[in-house]
């Protein structure tokens, strides 16, 4: 079954052909990071006209390039930037219609934790979906869920962010320091050259002894925003940002850089003092530490047989080094996607459809965008 795939829930115009869910055929995506990046985040109004004028010419392209029949049509509802959700949705309903196939609704926190299945050809697999129960990591810019999947297909959260996702706390920190958007693969960068020019393992006990002290963010048990999950599993940046603001104001030659002050080598931004570079580590570090004593506590909670991680954070060394030492400690593997199918894709939403179809037909035709879909909704 050839599954078309449209995904349009934030700054990507993404159309994918997957054949039985596993086996991508096309993958097309066009980012709107350059619209962007003069605001320093994700504009919903540009994010939706963009939409508007590339969506068409994507699925196109992903059509023509898989050379095959197309048998269903698979779209993201929900969740993320309610005008985009519309063009995507809306442009899936009508091409449905006209090509007479099904129409399949797709969570698209859900079709993340799919994507370390695809594969680019028959002769990688296809892998099986992971042994059950499984514990997924959904990290991205708009979302840091810990989710329990007692069969594939079945997902609940029993973890979160309270506030900011992970990729947002650090496209924010990245624009307080004038490193630019979006923030998250450059605090990598800058994080890892800091710790070559410095000569120190980011998994020894000198790599933490050399950072500032950030919070890691843990809510106080019993706080209204947990809605009902554990305080040890969920997640809150907003005082690590603070601190960083703070931090920033109490040592302006963080962001201006004095004259004579050690530069960092091979600096992927310019005017990277070694002492920025320090405040970058520690607050990643910070990020990572949270996010990989969460998955922890998760993971020793019950047997687990599987860590699948998804969403475009992932893309992050620290945090795949981080996690895949906190997975092999609880004996289980850890399922990570291909660098080119973390980020938003149309791939992931066609590979998920082709096993969960529970808003098809009719109902699918009816539905609107729920740009605050849960996994597990």
């Amino acid at each position: 079954m050839n599954i078309l795939g449209i995904e349009t829930s934030c700054d990507e115009t993404a159309c994918a052909v997957v054949r039985d869910g596993f086996e991508v055929l096309s993958n097309v995506v066009y980012t709107q990071i350059p619209l962007h990046r003069p605001y320093g985040g994700v504009v919903p109004e540009i994010a939706s006209r963009a939409h508007i004028e590339k969506i068409s010419e994507v699925a196109e392209t992903a059509i023509r390039e898989a050379n095959c029949a197309i048998d269903a049509i698979a779209v993201t509802y929900g969740a993320g930037l309610s005008p985009a959700l519309i063009v995507g949705l809306n442009y899936a309903k009508g091409l449905a219609l006209s090509l007479g196939v099904p129409l399949i609704c797709v969570n698209h926190i859900e079709a993340h934790l799919h994507t370390p299945f695809l594969v680019d050809s028959p002769a990688e697999g296809p892998l099986p979906p992971p042994p059950a129960p499984a514990l997924g990591l959904a990290i991205s810019g708009g979302h840091t869920n810990w989710i329990d999947m007692p069969e594939y297909g079945r997902y609940e959260i029993i973890g979160q962010t309270l506030d900011d996702a992970a990729g947002e706390a650090f496209d924010k920190a990245s624009k307080l320091l004038g490193l630019g958007y979006p923030g998250g693969p450059k605090v990598d960068k800058i994080a890892a050259r800091y710790a070559a020019a410095k000569g120190l393992d980011p998994n020894g006990a000198d790599w933490t002894k050399s950072l500032i002290a950030f919070p890691k963010g843990r809510p106080r048990d019993g706080v209204a925003a947990l809605s009902g999950l554990s305080a040890s599993l969920c997640v809150s940046f907003s005082g690590l940002k603070t601190s960083l603001l703070r931090y920033v104001q109490q040592h302006p030659e963080v962001t201006l850089p004095a004259s004579g002050a050690e530069m960092l080598p091979e600096s992927p931004v310019d005017g990277v003092t070694m002492e920025m570079a320090r405040v970058v580590a520690s607050y990643q570090e910070a990020i990572v530490q949270s996010v990989a004593e969460r998955t922890r506590t998760a993971l020793s909670r019950r047997g687990y047989k599987a860590l699948v991680l998804g969403g475009g954070v992932s893309l992050n060394s620290r945090i795949r080094t981080v996690l895949s030492v906190a997975a092999k400690r609880a004996g289980v593997p850890l399922l990570m996607a291909k660098p080119k199918y973390c980020g938003d894709n149309g791939a992931m939403i066609a590979g998920l459809a082709y096993f969960k179809r529970t808003i098809t037909g009719d109902e699918a035709m009816k539905i609107d965008v729920h740009p605050s879909l849960e996994a597990g909704d």
